[in-house]
């Protein structure tokens, strides 16, 4: 898989789907309205973890479910392997965080899930994050179950069809955090001055 046939696949694979509901989850986490929002009650954002029923495959062939994360703050982002830009981009910003954070990093759950189940396998994953800092794990499933997260976290995944017959896949861009209790905290979001993704993540990691 060469990085010539991923440019080419995925010139604009990953665009920001959902900017409203971005948004809009920082005017109420980090905004004017930054009262502690009710996710279980809100559509428009992501489900406390406690109650996701999802269950997902680990790159190293473990099933974890999203509960299990509940009790550690979490950084979840998704993308896939075959993405050309966004996706090494933001695994790269994370790796600068988790290594600015130091040793705080260490209580975070960080999860990399898969929009695109049909590629990416626990081996394709695991190969894929390498490079990467080695607290990411990445996640895959059924494409069923791929489908029942991302509704959880309230993310898009459509995938599109480019030439030859194969396809890319367009999805949400944003780095989700949870709580340790498992409540949605906030976003970052692609477009956002990266100068604010430590400062947010210090503040899940110091609220109950």
């Amino acid at each position: 898989m060469s990085l010539t046939r991923r440019l080419v696949l995925g010139g604009g694979a990953v665009t920001a789907l959902g900017a409203g509901t971005l948004g809009l989850g920082w005017w109420r986490v980090d905004g004017p309205g930054a009262a502690r929002p009710s996710s279980a009650t809100d559509p428009a954002l992501p489900l406390p973890l406690g109650d996701m029923t999802v269950t997902l495959t680990d790159h190293q062939g473990r099933r974890v479910a999203a509960a299990d994360w509940v009790g550690r703050p979490t950084v979840a982002f998704f993308g896939f392997t075959w993405c050309p830009e966004v996706c090494p981009t933001t695994l790269s910003d994370i790796s600068v965080w988790l290594e600015e954070l130091g040793a705080e990093a260490d209580s975070l759950n960080v999860a990399f899930i898969t929009a695109d189940p049909e590629r990416d396998t626990p081996k394709a994953l695991a190969e894929y994050l390498t490079p990467f800092d080695p607290r990411i794990v990445g996640y895959t499933g059924t494409p069923e179950e791929i489908a029942e997260t991302a509704a959880a976290f309230r993310v898009r995944i459509e995938k599109r069809p480019v030439n030859q017959g194969d396809y890319t896949v367009d999805h949400t861009a944003g780095v989700f955090l949870f709580r340790a209790d498992g409540s949605f905290g906030t976003i970052i979001d692609y477009h956002e001055d990266r100068t604010f993704a430590v400062p947010k993540i210090r503040r899940i990691l110091n609220q109950a």
